[in-house]
């Protein structure tokens, strides 16, 4: 390895650098787009000629959803979407906050 002034050159022995962990914001953002680019790549699958459709079907619980899904709709319903915002959404979190104001209290008595 070769070094000039101003440049840093890395051993080898040491491995490589870790890398740069994400925001919580680029985490966010990265799990939305993956997600994404998931379910259309599912989607496009589930339309090609090498899917059996019937083997499938007859396999899942709801294959009018499934259907639906393949057609283009959404990966879950309006009531999925109510029950996780109140378990992982805001409101969750100052439930959550809540709770542990009122266990801090209990235990300072």
């Amino acid at each position: 390895w070769c070094c000039s002034p101003g440049r840093r050159v890395q051993s080898s022995r040491l491995g490589p650098s870790p890398p740069r962990l994400l925001t919580e914001e680029e985490y966010r953002l990265q799990g939305e787009v993956e997600t994404v680019k998931a379910l259309e790549e599912l989607r496009s699958f589930c339309q090609s000629p090498n899917f059996s459709a019937w083997t499938t079907v007859s396999r899942i619980q709801s294959p009018k959803r499934f259907a639906e899904f393949v057609a283009g709709a959404s990966h879950v319903t309006p009531n999925e979407v109510s029950v996780h915002e109140r378990e992982f959404g805001l409101d969750s979190l100052f439930i959550e906050e809540q709770l542990f104001e009122e266990e801090e209290e209990e235990e300072e008595k």
